[in-house]
């Protein structure tokens, strides 16, 4: 062989060499980053441990919060707020009642007719209608305006038998799911917004008032006979279905619950007891804080960013505004510090609340084999398309784990909810059901949510006692509950009944 064939397969050989050697280190530098990547996801799963042990301490806390909130105003970070509705509805309820319901990005108007034991719910018809983003952090009287003006429209499609008698106001429920410092069972002022609303002039302020001044301004004539949160109007749609309900839970956009106490166990009540010796309280969960919640540092740095750093705490880690954000954050952190998605990191996926819950869900639930649902998400959404089905793994792998800790910790808080009404336990003899009602998108189209909420309340409870414990779906109890708080307060109630 001469010389110059030689040197050619010398540097031909060389050349191999170095490019294997280039193979070798790119795999080894990408196995680096994918053992990084895993370790970023294996250290947020160990963050977000809920044992049953930390489950049931965060259940004893709610239940101090509870009973703290209960004694004082300002006594615990639960506002425990006395919704002055002490008879919840009872079937008898009859005539026609409008309701609104505003508690998030949407507002819903409805008009139900009622019939008494005999008919219930003869008729209902709705409309919904969302609210511009500009909106949510403007005036008070350009929402309360616009709030006005679609409920205006909406009973002018009233149908002909449907008719009041003309000496007669038209009535609503308003359902307002935002903290209301409660002055009666109609007035309630602002103590704060939240789920993304910020608007200052309406702060301090009497909703119902807000609400009236608009009406007025358009020439509606309705009045505000119950203004009540979501949870308050899910636990009366539930009471008015089952008698045995006592406790009412809201999982959607926010959260929150509503239970009903004995009237007698409420420290801070100063007034008369009421009749019934009962009194609906509107708990404001979303705030509750402990020691025992399972915290990252993802949730601190989402808190941080918000409109509210500090507040509602146990909503940033449970409700449907946040758990998408929470994993794309998560995926942010794999992104730049281990390459996840290649050597720059999509620009996307910097883009805060671009995830949003149900795009989570949809990824969660994908059974394809391929997983093609979190390929089709990736890539609508982020703008991703060169996921391998190993990186789609981890990504359904990030969506369990942030979902079974948001799941998990309601069920704690509902077992909190238990304990402080005696309905924890199995007393002899006893078979008395509890009947909690629960609402929202969350409970209701993310399954795997659902499910696993469920299954922890018969772990954290025991099988006996989870055999007198009921979760039921009240479906639109926020909607229906406020039109039939809007009947059971009616101020023709006594002329109607003399």
């Amino acid at each position: 062989m001469g010389k110059v064939a030689v040197g050619a397969a010398v540097v031909c050989a060389a050349a191999v060499c170095a490019a294997a050697a280039l193979v070798v280190r790119h795999r080894m530098k990408s196995s680096g980053k994918w053992a990084q990547a895993i370790s970023i996801l294996k250290e947020f799963e160990e963050k977000c441990g809920t044992n049953i042990s930390k489950l049931k301490q965060v259940a004893d806390a709610m239940t101090v919060e509870m009973h703290a909130g209960l004694a004082s105003e300002g006594g615990s970070k639960l506002k425990m707020i006395i919704s002055y509705v002490d008879n919840l509805p009872t079937g008898d309820e009859k005539g026609l009642f409008y309701a609104l319901d505003l508690g998030g990005t949407n507002f819903r108007v409805l008009r139900v007719q009622l019939g008494g034991k005999e008919h219930r719910v003869v008729k209902q018809e709705f409309e919904e209608v969302s609210i511009p983003p500009h909106l949510m952090t403007g005036s008070s009287d350009a929402l309360f305006d616009y709030i006005a003006s679609a409920l205006a429209k909406f009973v002018a499609t009233e149908s002909e038998g449907l008719h009041f008698s003309p000496d007669r106001q038209r009535e609503l429920g308003f359902t307002f799911s935002f903290p209301v410092r409660q002055t009666s069972i109609s007035s309630g002022t602002l103590i704060k917004w939240t789920k993304g609303f910020s608007i200052d002039d309406t702060v301090g302020q009497d909703v119902v008032g807000e609400l009236t001044k608009a009406m007025e301004r358009i020439g509606l004539d309705m009045r505000v006979t119950a203004l009540v949160n979501d949870t308050i109007g899910t636990l009366a749609g539930g009471r008015y279905n089952n008698p045995d309900v006592v406790a009412a839970v809201i999982l959607g956009t926010g959260t929150n619950a509503a239970y009903v106490e004995r009237a007698h166990a409420i420290p801070k009540w100063h007034g008369l007891l009421p009749k019934s010796g009962d009194m609906v309280i509107n708990m404001e969960w979303g705030n509750f804080r402990s020691s025992h919640l399972p915290i990252t540092e993802y949730d601190q740095a989402l808190d941080a960013e918000s409109l509210n750093p500090g507040e509602q705490i146990f909503e940033k880690i449970i409700s449907g505004m946040y758990l998408g954000e929470i994993v794309r954050r998560v995926l942010c952190k794999m992104a730049e510090e281990a390459a996840f998605f290649g050597d720059t990191v999509p620009a996307k996926l910097k883009i805060p609340f671009i995830l949003r819950t149900p795009h989570m869900s949809a990824m969660h639930h994908d059974t394809s084999p391929d997983l093609k649902i979190v390929a089709a998400k990736l890539k609508d959404i982020l703008e991703i398309s060169n996921t391998s089905l190993k990186m789609r793994k981890v990504i359904v792998e990030l969506c369990d784990i942030v979902a079974s800790r948001g799941a998990r910790l309601s069920a704690a808080g509902i077992v909190g909810i238990l304990k402080k009404i005696g309905r924890d336990t199995v007393k002899d003899g006893e078979k008395q059901k509890s009947v909690v009602s629960l609402d929202g998108g969350l409970y209701e189209h993310y399954t795997k949510f659902r499910t696993c909420m469920e299954d922890t309340l018969v772990e954290l409870l025991g099988e006996e006692v989870s055999n007198n414990i009921v979760i039921e779906h009240s479906n639109d109890g926020s909607g229906i509950g406020a039109a039939l708080l809007a009947a059971s307060h009616s101020q023709y109630t006594e002329a109607d009944e003399s």
